[in-house]
């Protein structure tokens, strides 16, 4: 059974070779009736991500919380295995801290890694199988690439809007 409320979107992609033109065209898209679904630029643009108004990427905070993490669980394992062993050496306390700061250090280490992986995984939402369903190779290269959305009526118009300000236009279904 098909709902008649379903609304197939039309993707637009605009190809800008200016940086500058790209970032203005994703201004006046944010004031228009069209959503931006993505932006593909060939190098890291400050000027896309600020026009984008990106917010900050949570994936230090899975580092840090990895770290934390791996510190006290380093230190853990040192404390627990010299206490099964018990090896007393020349008369000194079979915990001793400053020793076992060295193990912690290189768990520090470990689970940051750790949970700087799972961070990005988890935040990018990687894997994603379908990037290339909205990509044209030119990306890579020179062109900064801007897919807005629209409902079929008006792909038409949305391409307009790219012709004028200057983009190579490709359509996607």
């Amino acid at each position: 059974m098909t709902t008649e409320n379903t609304i197939s979107h039309k993707y637009v992609m605009g190809l800008f070779s200016d940086e500058d033109k790209a970032v203005s065209t994703i201004h006046e898209l944010q004031q228009s009736a069209w959503k931006i679904h993505k932006v593909h630029t060939p190098i890291p643009s400050h000027k896309v991500f600020d026009a984008l108004k990106l917010k900050s990427s949570r994936v230090g905070y899975f580092t840090l919380t990895g770290a934390i993490l791996g510190f006290f669980l380093g230190l853990a394992l040192a404390i627990f295995t010299a206490l099964r062993w018990e090896l007393i050496v020349q008369g000194k306390p079979i915990v001793s801290l400053i020793p076992f700061f060295i193990v912690g250090f290189e768990f520090t280490i470990l689970f940051s890694v750790f949970g700087n992986v799972i961070g990005l995984l988890t935040q990018a939402k990687l894997p994603a199988f379908k990037w290339a369903d909205l990509y044209d190779p030119r990306c890579s290269g020179s062109h900064f690439g801007i897919v807005a959305s629209c409902e079929p009526e008006h792909a038409g118009a949305l391409s307009a809007f790219f012709k004028e300000k200057g983009a190579e236009i490709r359509t996607f279904d």
